[in-house]
């Protein structure tokens, strides 16, 4: 069993008699009815994510164990410590949805960095799969096109983001090439070196 397993299977069958950090009586009970019921998948992470917050679970081990983002779980936790439990169905997942200044930072943020840096295999941004990110840490479904659009207007492009990243690997690529042949070339110019440290006697 893994820790996650250990966290979901143990934890909320102690709510009722553990301490609450930031929930009222009413909100955690709420909230733990709202579990029961046959919800997606995503609005039982909302809840979840609150519940194992008001418990003490840190972001981190949250994030392990419902599977979730750090994005995702940062925005839970903080409408829970609002007193904004209550709303955990107010951000409705799928379409029609259009998205705020608060996504558009976050998809600026994403392209800023390599997609393997959230568990990706690939190196480049596609807009399908921010897109997919999107909905995964917000509930917000965007096409495609649209995300090509945003990007448009922010001065970007796919190409130009593509670019960048492979820029950027083959700098840090280079820069370990340049390291490894500075040791080489110290080491020819100075062939010495390995005699130098025993003398034959006289």
């Amino acid at each position: 069993m893994t820790d996650g397993d250990q966290i979901q299977s143990s934890s909320f069958s102690k709510l009722y008699i553990e301490e609450s950090q930031f929930l009222t009586i009413f909100q955690r009970e709420f909230l733990l009815k709202s579990r029961q019921s046959n919800l997606r998948p995503e609005y039982h992470r909302r809840i979840e994510i609150m519940l194992l917050a008001d418990m003490g679970y840190s972001q981190a081990e949250i994030c392990t164990a419902l599977g979730c983002s750090q994005e995702m779980a940062r925005y839970w936790i903080a409408m829970a410590k609002a007193g904004l439990a209550h709303k955990w169905n107010d951000r409705p997942i799928g379409r029609p949805r259009v998205i705020d200044a608060h996504h558009i930072a976050r998809l600026q943020e994403l392209v800023s960095h390599s997609p393997r840096e959230y568990g990706y295999s690939f190196r480049c941004w596609t807009a399908e799969w921010l897109s997919k990110q999107l909905a995964k840490e917000f509930g917000v479904e965007v096409s495609d096109r649209h995300i090509s659009r945003i990007l448009q207007k922010l001065g970007l492009s796919l190409r130009q983001i593509r670019v960048q990243t492979e820029t950027k690997s083959f700098s840090q690529t280079k820069a370990s090439g340049i390291k490894i042949s500075n040791l080489q070339s110290s080491a020819q110019a100075n062939p010495l070196w390995t005699f130098n440290a025993v003398k034959p006697s006289k």
